[in-house]
């Protein structure tokens, strides 16, 4: 094959003479990319907006950039965006129709792209202490997987009857103005809300929380959120993402012009359950920070533990109309 898989975490390879995505050398230092697309930036006015890193230090959205080659970029990444930015502007309908690949490849890239500079800081600063760069095998394992995933945009790879992700889609009836954005490295989970709709992605679960939460999203998939009730659910995937106790693991088979990509059973050897026990209180903690904006604490959260507060549901487990909610958008 002319292409071949590249492996940045095999020898650490996070300098910026390399394209992040094919490991190709650059002739330029001017090959970099924004890791928030421009056109994103500019509809909610990103630039300059300061945006927290792991190690507490402070950047700004236009500044956290990788090395990308110019080819690829032009050949598949700028016509990712173009597709994106397209239904992103017209709202949950054309988002629907988007194939769910290229919204993974869009998210992941964007959630790589954060990871590289982290990385790279990190490589930087414990180089400046006289320290070998340290970091855990099981992150290494996911970080590095998410990337395997992500050559798809590059290379002919074929996901051998898995989907490697959860994506959960909604329309919200959010404020125009807001742009809605979170994610936890750790878990590798992602979630986006703006215009009329709001999207979650775990990134690299194999769908596993997909049917952890697939009664509670038939339930509410086709009704219109009210952003409190959007919230809540995110808290929901990104609490059980923490508890999902899987390191997927895959096989990578070279086949003619092809790369499949085959997922090893989520059980394994292993007959724990793949999430660890739910936990109320947990849970109350999260939804505290998911709904920061309306300002409720966690003692109101949690005043009954084993049932907390809830916007999507009523005491009898009916759906709550987003419409007969009287907070702020």
């Amino acid at each position: 094959m002319s292409q071949q898989i590249y492996s940045p975490f095999e020898s650490f390879s996070f300098g910026n003479q390399r394209c992040f995505l094919t490991g190709q050398e650059l002739t330029s230092p001017e090959e970099r990319i924004q890791v928030f697309p421009q056109w994103l930036m500019s509809r909610y006015q990103l630039e300059d907006k300061s945006i927290k890193m792991l190690d507490e230090s402070m950047t700004t959205y236009k500044d956290i950039k990788v090395p990308c080659s110019a080819k690829v970029n032009e050949a598949c990444l700028e016509p990712l965006e173009q597709e994106i930015a397209a239904a992103f502007d017209s709202g949950y309908e054309a988002v629907k129709q988007l194939d769910e690949l290229k919204l993974f490849q869009w998210a992941g890239k964007l959630l790589y792209g954060i990871i590289f500079n982290e990385v790279q800081s990190g490589i930087k600063l414990q180089h400046a202490q006289g320290e070998e760069f340290n970091i855990s095998q099981s992150i290494v394992h996911k970080f590095s997987h998410l990337h395997l995933m992500l050559q798809s945009l590059t290379l002919p790879i074929v996901f051998e009857d898995f989907t490697p992700f959860s994506l959960f889609l909604f329309k919200v009836d959010n404020n125009p103005a807001e742009f809605g954005y979170r994610d936890e490295i750790n878990t590798l989970t992602f979630s986006l809300r703006i215009r009329n709709f709001g999207l979650i992605i775990c990134l690299q679960d194999n769908g596993a929380n997909f049917q952890y939460h697939k009664e509670i999203y038939d339930k509410i998939k086709g009704e219109v959120l009210h952003p409190i009730q959007f919230e809540e659910f995110c808290g929901r995937v990104f609490y059980s993402a923490y508890l999902f106790n899987r390191l997927p693991e895959y096989n990578v088979l070279p086949a003619g012009d092809e790369i499949y990509i085959e997922a090893m059973p989520l059980r394994g050897m292993s007959s724990k359950p793949l999430f660890d026990n739910w936990i109320g209180k947990v849970y109350g903690q999260v939804l505290e920070s998911f709904w920061k904006n309306w300002g409720y604490v966690l003692f109101e959260i949690i005043k009954d533990p084993e049932n907390p507060m809830s916007f999507l549901f009523d005491e009898d487990g009916n759906l709550v109309n987003g419409t007969t909610i009287e907070l702020p958008r």
